[in-house]
């Protein structure tokens, strides 16, 4: 059934207001009241789950100042995307763990670049530790919705994520189902891995606008179903069994024409919800740069437009769970 008021999940933390995945950004999401955070994995050489939004990590860390780290700058292909800079699993933790972060959208979000080459990466475990500690102050179950980047990348360099993943959920103590676990990714061949490791947890499927997931493709080239078809009904009903629910770019609930008019909500929450499958949707955001045109407003791409109407096509659709990057702002929405 679907809740009567979404799940506000802080989307890498706080990072409306400070840098992505920082330890500043965790917690002021938490302070904020959200219900869950959301931390994305990569792996270091040496085997370590790091905390960063992709294994390219030279947008959102110091490292292309790093004099010591400039022979590392390479280029590689990640799920079909050729990308030049500086990958995680090139480096080992205790070198990551030297890197401070930084605001990946400086020019939208200035008072969070202000924050910048203060703190360190983090990695899963410290991440899973400070919200159960913050869940122990707060008086509340908080809690986390850890997405899994490019498993099939790593595992063609000889990473079992799914190995990984167990056992540092197992040893943080959040692999026996007291704390309210989610497990997301692009690719279900991961989520299912996890399933069969037996890790409790809701377990959502990412359907991004456009194209398919890695995992499939590499397996079935272009027999393999696109994200748009997976939202169809019928890709909805091999879901069934399978996982929780899916988590969608919001334009696949917005449904913006060429034009950037809306035309949703889209029944595709419905759609989900006859099936029995949670839906969540990303990311709710006030900048111009995010909102479809329609809700636009003046003073260029970091000033806030009309969030407010956009938002509210998204609460009345009956989303589960929506992913925010300014907390305070989506507690106060969403839970109105």
């Amino acid at each position: 059934m679907p809740r009567r008021s979404p799940l506000v999940i802080g989307h890498r933390g706080a990072p409306g207001y400070r840098p992505e995945h920082s330890r500043s950004s965790y917690d002021l999401a938490l302070e904020l009241g959200v219900d869950a955070v959301e931390p994305d994995i990569v792996v270091s050489s040496d085997g370590v789950l790091v905390v960063r939004h992709e294994n390219e990590i030279s947008g959102t860390t110091d490292v292309a100042d790093r004099l010591e780290f400039a022979a590392r700058r390479t280029t590689k292909t990640v799920d079909g995307a050729e990308l030049t800079g500086w990958f995680t699993e090139d480096f080992t933790w205790d070198e990551l763990s030297t890197l401070r972060c930084r605001e990946r959208l400086p020019r939208v979000r200035e008072g969070s670049a202000t924050f910048d080459d203060q703190q360190p990466v983090l990695r899963l475990r410290d991440v899973l530790d400070l919200v159960r500690a913050g869940s122990l102050a707060q008086g509340r179950e908080i809690g986390v919705v850890l997405e899994i980047k490019h498993a099939t990348y790593f595992g063609a360099l000889g990473w079992d994520l799914d190995e990984l993943i167990a056992a540092e959920l197992r040893d943080a103590g959040w692999a026996d189902g007291a704390l309210p676990l989610t497990i997301e990714s692009f690719e279900s061949s991961i989520l299912y891995a996890l399933q069969e490791r037996g890790i409790p947890a809701a377990y959502i499927y990412l359907l991004e606008a456009a194209g398919r997931p890695f995992d499939l493709f590499t397996a079935q080239g272009k027999a393999a179903l696109t994200y748009k078809q997976t939202a169809q009904p019928a890709g909805l009903d091999a879901l069934v069994g399978r996982v929780d629910g899916i988590s969608v770019d919001k334009r696949m609930i917005l449904a913006p024409d060429k034009l950037g008019r809306l035309t949703g909500p889209s029944p595709l929450v419905a759609d989900a919800h006859e099936r029995g499958l949670r839906v969540f949707t990303w990311t709710c955001r006030p900048e111009n740069s995010f909102l479809i045109g329609q809700f636009r407003g003046r003073g260029g791409p970091a000033a806030f437009g009309d969030w407010e109407s956009e938002w509210a096509v998204i609460r009345d659709a009956g989303v589960d769970g929506v992913f925010v990057d300014h907390p305070d702002l989506g507690v106060a929405f969403f839970r109105s």
